[in-house]
């Protein structure tokens, strides 16, 4: 797969499949239009996927769209929604971006797609235009789970809430931080659990402060633990959100390494402590709790 940052990169010259959207998660309703795209690639047909990007917080980061699509398709376009393109008209964007930068055959796109100065181009626009232009439209209708439409909004609510099961039912994958472990306070290496701090980027939508079950990734091996999300008000005087995980078993040198971190379920919120002692004591029953839950699931022995 080929990852362009600006849509004006593109210069293949065959026939393409193409989906448009944010895409912001990847979720299950995603998914949908993904796979249909893929379905008309072939050697002569290039899949696309043209994420705009609208510069806020993001549950995906553009470097884990693009491991995530990695086997998928061909081209994933991260294409930043500039004046340029938000003041292009409709009918101009489908000339000459759709049909004479993309030479699309087939466009996927969700029932409530927009595109265009004042949103002015939708579905509708593009079947009208498919005859002129060759090309065909698919209108993929909304995934849902338990009655209700999956939406980036509905993941983000989730995460707040902490609700991470239904998080990863959502998204049809776990969510993830990844981050460069910097150095920190080493108080958990005193304290008998030595932790890694991620240093996660900084548009990455963070999930409700607390303590979770996760699974970490070290050098491409994964290993059970737990993680805490949030401010550690009891020993820090800042106010920066920071993800800090315990990989159970672990004890290597992982400075200046990056980490992988995959959220499994929510333990309990963030509690400021009365000593590093009590700290030392609530940390050390999270742990119990989490090896537990992964010998439920029959992931620790």
């Amino acid at each position: 797969m080929q990852y362009i940052t600006e849509i004006n990169s593109y210069k293949n010259e065959k026939k393409s499949a193409v989906t448009l959207g944010k895409f912001d998660a990847l979720h299950r309703g995603h998914q949908k239009l993904i796979d249909k795209i893929c379905e008309y690639a072939d050697e002569n047909t290039v899949s696309i996927v043209c994420a705009f990007d609208m510069g806020k917080q993001v549950l995906l980061t553009g470097e884990e769209k693009k491991n995530l699509l990695e086997e998928q398709v061909d081209y994933l376009i991260s294409c930043p929604f500039t004046k340029e393109l938000r003041e292009m008209e409709a009918e101009e964007f489908i000339e000459e971006i759709l049909v004479e930068r993309f030479h699309a055959t087939h466009i996927v796109v969700g029932t409530d797609f927009h595109f265009g100065h004042g949103k002015r181009g939708d579905a509708h626009m593009l079947a009208e235009y498919a005859e002129q232009y060759g090309y065909r439209v698919d209108v993929i209708e909304k995934e849902r789970y338990q009655g209700e439409i999956i939406s980036s909004t509905y993941v983000r609510e989730a995460l707040a809430e902490g609700n991470i099961e239904l998080v990863q039912a959502l998204l049809g994958y776990s969510y993830q931080i990844s981050g460069e472990v910097r150095h920190g306070r080493q108080l958990g290496r005193r304290l008998g659990f030595p932790t890694m701090n991620l240093m996660a980027d900084e548009h990455k939508i963070l999930p409700r402060f607390g303590v979770y079950t996760c699974r970490v990734r070290v050098d491409g091996i994964w290993y059970d633990g737990i993680g805490n999300v949030g401010i550690k008000p009891t020993v820090a005087d800042g106010q920066k959100p920071l993800v800090e995980v315990f990989a159970f078993g672990f004890d290597g040198d992982v400075y200046g390494k990056t980490v992988d971190a995959e959220f499994c379920t929510f333990l309990r919120p963030e509690m400021k402590f009365h000593s590093v002692e009590e700290l030392k004591k609530q940390v050390d029953a999270d742990i119990k709790r989490g090896k537990q839950y992964f010998k439920m699931k029959g992931m620790y022995k």
